[in-house]
């Protein structure tokens, strides 16, 4: 199945809520050529776009391959949580990479959170970001090791910006029966990821990257120059990133084996106007400690945001806004009556270790992917990490090339139903709590 078709139409952005309040870009045209580049990208995401800003930014001649439009992805559907420190907590790095390591890890991570803003300002990128993101949990243990955690933070990292939630503070910020306190972080935020890719895109163009849009990726020759092949058109580059994610397909069979496309699901409810005090009393955005995860914030327009909902096939399930409504009302039942205006899907990619895959695949071909729910920040810095070591900088994206990456058991190919498995047993121990 080519999840770039099976659940979108070719060329149109999703009916979110996203693509409702957000101006397009003039379509970008299509390869219909043979032209030459210093360095193809294939993807239009936050990695690609931030991967052809940097270079173009450095003088060299770039040209970006899209499937359908810029932000089309992952990176224009996201619950827009710019979060702290890695996708894997800091502790777990420092047993799996040592103390060292795992400190260049949260100081990259940190720098990740720095690039997104800086971004955001330099190119006056209207996304509507605002700092703050809470986690949330649902029994004492979960509570207990989330302000561990928090301790861990502010004495080996010298965080400040996070502080623990007992049950009546976390209650005072988001009036939920169901979590009993957990932590703030300040340091992280949120933001609307289609306005933000957008921009990206934008940038990029003015600095010179050729961005070409429909243009799907069929073929590529390795060699001492790549040869990308669309359905139109080819580019013969001196280099190559893969910024695909969980569109990547059978492109390269390396990183299919440990990145895994899987769907998650986002509703916006109507405008709650006063009632947003009801959810939440602070403009922040949560996520919780559920293995599948609740994530939710509220909009610029006052609705609910709630990211939520499982589902183990490929495709999109046939009503996503009651894929999404049920752990939405498990979380504030008091929201029973209140209409979903949007509901969309979108596919990220996952790996076993829930950390991102970044590789050096051949002397001249660089990947990045497999962001597991912390693209924001993490996927935008892969792109400038993957354009600098392109122009002899690689410090930072070798900390992350280090990071060890498991294959899925059985490959590719059945990597899908065996995380089905798994999914569903964690899944019983969420509805369980245990």
């Amino acid at each position: 199945m080519n999840l770039l078709y099976a659940n979108d139409k070719k060329g149109h952005y999703p009916q979110s809520w996203y693509a409702a309040t957000t101006q397009p870009l003039s379509k970008f045209s299509a390869l219909t050529a043979d032209i030459r580049a210093d360095v193809c990208v294939i993807g239009g995401g936050f990695t690609g776009l931030s991967a052809a800003l940097h270079l173009a930014q450095a003088g060299r001649k770039v040209v970006l391959l899209e499937a359908h439009r810029v932000g089309f992805g992952a990176s224009g559907r996201n619950g827009g949580q710019l979060g702290s420190g890695q996708r894997m907590e800091q502790d777990d790095l420092e047993t799996l990479m040592g103390a060292d390591d795992a400190r260049k890890l949260w100081d990259l991570a940190e720098d990740a959170k720095d690039r997104v803003k800086a971004l955001i300002s330099t190119h006056d990128i209207a996304c509507h970001y605002k700092p703050g993101i809470a986690h949330a949990g649902f029994t004492k243990r979960d509570v207990a090791a989330e302000h561990t955690y928090v301790e861990h933070l502010q004495n080996r990292y010298n965080y400040d910006q996070i502080q623990p939630l007992d049950q009546a503070q976390m209650a005072a910020l988001c009036p939920s029966p169901k979590y009993v306190g957990g932590s703030l972080d300040m340091g992280a935020g949120h933001l609307h990821p289609l306005a933000f890719a957008l921009g990206l895109a934008r940038a990029a163009d003015d600095a010179g990257a050729l961005i070409y849009e429909a243009s799907q990726v069929t073929k590529i020759e390795a060699g001492s120059r790549v040869a990308i092949q669309t359905e139109t058109g080819k580019v013969t580059a001196d280099q190559l990133i893969l910024a695909c994610n969980g569109y990547l397909g059978g492109l390269e069979p390396k990183v299919a084996s440990r990145v895994m496309p899987i769907n998650n699901f986002i509703a916006a409810t109507e405008p709650l106007g006063a009632d947003t005090v009801k959810v939440l009393t602070q403009d922040v955005a949560v996520a919780d400690t559920k293995f599948v995860v609740n994530y939710f914030r509220l909009s610029h327009d006052n609705r609910l945001l709630f990211g939520g909902g499982e589902s183990y096939g490929y495709r999109f399930p046939a009503d996503i806004a009651a894929t999404v409504r049920k752990p939405m009302l498990e979380i504030f039942p008091h929201l029973k009556d209140v209409r979903i205006d949007y509901a969309w899907g979108g596919t990220l990619a996952i790996t076993m270790k829930r950390m991102p895959y970044l590789r050096r695949l051949r002397p001249n071909v660089l990947t990045a992917s497999g962001y597991s729910g912390h693209g924001v920040g993490t996927a935008t810095h892969a792109g400038q990490l993957m354009a600098m070591a392109l122009c002899g900088e690689s410090e930072g994206f070798d900390t992350m090339a280090r990071v060890p990456a498991t294959p899925f058991p059985g490959g590719a190919r059945l990597r899908s139903p065996l995380l089905a498995l798994a999914m569903t047993w964690y899944a019983m121990r969420d509805r369980l709590g245990v």
